[in-house]
């Protein structure tokens, strides 16, 4: 039974395997903060629509559980352009988890898909 995290920066796709959820969630937040020092990214602007950074997702960090095609167990971590970093549960349909005050975003991550 793996774990899968697959990590999109732009149109660079890389996916990685683990045998336990703590040891997945530890990849998502080490990668995670890595690619935060990118820093942010400017407005792009294409004539008919204006993207600010914080409507850019930069990177996007995926968990994929053993049994996701059973039970929804999916979920992770989008970084932002403007430096925000958001995580979510879903894969299809995400939806935000919300940070409790002081909790990072992945520190959400991790309570809203540890059983228990």
């Amino acid at each position: 039974m793996a774990w899968t995290v697959t990590v999109r920066v732009g149109s660079r796709v890389e996916r990685e395997r683990f045998d336990d959820l703590a040891l997945a969630l530890e990849a998502i937040e080490a990668r995670g903060r890595e690619l935060e020092r990118t820093g942010p990214r400017e407005t792009v602007n294409l004539r008919v629509r204006r993207f600010d950074p914080a409507q850019q997702v930069i990177a996007r960090i995926e968990l994929s559980g053993p049994e996701r095609f059973i039970a929804n167990v999916n979920g992770g971590i989008d970084l932002r352009g403007d430096g925000a970093v958001e995580a979510f549960e879903g894969r299809v349909r995400r939806r935000v988890i919300e940070q409790r005050k002081g909790e990072s975003a992945y520190a959400a991550l991790r309570r809203a898909l540890s059983p228990g």
